[in-house]
């Protein structure tokens, strides 16, 4: 099947069919896709995200407690998708799931695991996998560099997966496996008769053949595999909306070209800054800022002046109402090659983990072209702005976006 005449794929595959153990008595009465994270079952925030990125097609491959799903999800219809179902014994492992369903699968699609969350962005996962058509997958990698979890597979520097170890102990392996397949139906001839995991089944095999590629993000997913992580699953789902702002040339006035802002006297709110920032609490908006100050490296101020000019700002800004929760800052040279550095979208990274951010849904709101840049590579909204104006020209339209936000938001269980 060659990829540069294939159709974007509109079905998605979940695999929805295990036990459970690990939760405990959240599984007594119900399967695991139904376990309750937030005011909806975790199944349901996946359907939402399949809908949003343009599928209408959703085959659940069931297993345990199959009725309860078929008899939540129905049809499909109120989700705005068409839900199939293929059935098999609890028993099961992935790879005879897969194979079973073999019959509804189209020439490609997305294939899921039930119990993990990540707001994906399907349009450049598609246009990845369409531009290597030598391969007949490309599963999502999590760079886990915050060694959230333990590693599983390893990808090359031309984005070929080389090694994958369900056991995880193989020592040379970077990056988790989150599932988000995009796949070749080809890949399910490939399945042994026996009951296996599909992961290790498939991924070993391909990866020897340089058929198997990587689409790799630094945005943490969220599970429901266990309490403790559907605790921060819900804490991910159910969070305050939150607007991340650059600072120079969006709070302050800009320093000239080439110069900082060195000292808290040097410090100049731009018109109608504090008074945004007031308006965004008022509006139930945390706020945090990230902000490029290569000054550091350059010797041109202390980290204890920046701690410093920081301690004003957030002050003055609670003086005045409002409220900035979380500062980062990148303080290498220009030259220093950081991921954190704008362009680069390591502080958008580390502000999302650090506080259960969802960036598909978080504006950023910036002064300069690095900003958008950064925000691009992290697939989340931008808000440019003249850097003489600042926040307060982009405050009507973060407003209305997060009203539009708001109809949509999940509340807390």
């Amino acid at each position: 099947m060659s990829m540069g005449s294939a159709r974007r794929p509109d079905q998605a595959v979940i695999l929805a069919g295990g036990l459970g153990t690990r939760l405990g008595a959240l599984t007594q009465d119900r399967p695991k896709p139904l376990v309750m994270a937030g005011d909806r079952p975790f199944l349901d925030h996946l359907l939402r995200l399949l809908k949003s990125q343009g599928f209408t097609r959703v085959l659940l491959l069931l297993g345990h407690k199959a009725e309860m799903i078929v008899d939540h999800c129905g049809d499909g219809s109120r989700f705005g998708l068409e839900i199939d179902y293929s059935f098999g014994p609890a028993e099961d492992d992935t790879g005879r799931r897969v194979k079973r369903a073999f019959s509804k699968l189209d020439p490609a699609f997305l294939l899921l695991y039930c119990d993990n969350y990540w707001p994906m962005p399907f349009a450049r996962m598609w246009q990845a996998f369409s531009a290597r058509p030598e391969a007949l997958a490309q599963v999502t990698v999590y760079r886990n560099r915050d060694r959230h979890t333990r590693d599983n597979i390893r990808v090359d520097a031309n984005g070929f997966v080389t090694s994958y170890d369900k056991s995880r102990t193989d020592p040379d392996l970077a990056g988790v496996d989150i599932g988000f397949i995009v796949m070749k139906r080809d890949v399910v001839d490939l399945l042994p008769e026996d009951n296996c995991s599909f992961e290790a089944a498939i991924y070993p095999l391909l990866a020897s053949r340089g058929q198997l590629t990587a689409f790799e993000t630094s945005h943490r997913y969220y599970s429901c595999g266990s309490p403790e992580k559907l605790s921060e699953a819900i804490r991910f789902f159910t969070r305050r909306p939150c607007v991340i702002l650059d600072r120079d040339g969006v709070l302050n006035v800009k320093a000239p070209r080439g110069t900082y802002v060195a000292n808290p006297e040097e410090w100049q709110w731009l018109p109608g800054a504090l008074d945004a920032l007031a308006t965004l609490k008022g509006h139930g908006a945390d706020v945090i800022v990230v902000t490029n100050q290569a000054g550091i490296a350059r010797g041109m101020m202390t980290q204890a002046d920046l701690d410093s000019i920081h301690v004003r700002m957030i002050d003055e800004a609670r003086a005045a109402g409002g409220e900035i929760l979380d500062v980062f800052h990148c303080p290498h040279h220009w030259d220093d090659g950081c991921d954190c550095r704008k362009p680069a979208p390591g502080m958008l990274y580390e502000a999302q983990r650090a506080h259960a951010l969802d960036l598909s849904v978080t504006p950023f709101v910036g002064d300069d072209p690095r900003d958008g840049e950064a925000a691009a590579k992290a697939d989340q909204p931008f808000f440019p702005v003249d850097p003489e104006k600042g926040l307060a020209q982009s405050l009507p339209d973060l407003l209305d976006f997060l009203d539009q936000r708001a109809q949509t938001r999940p509340a807390a269980n």
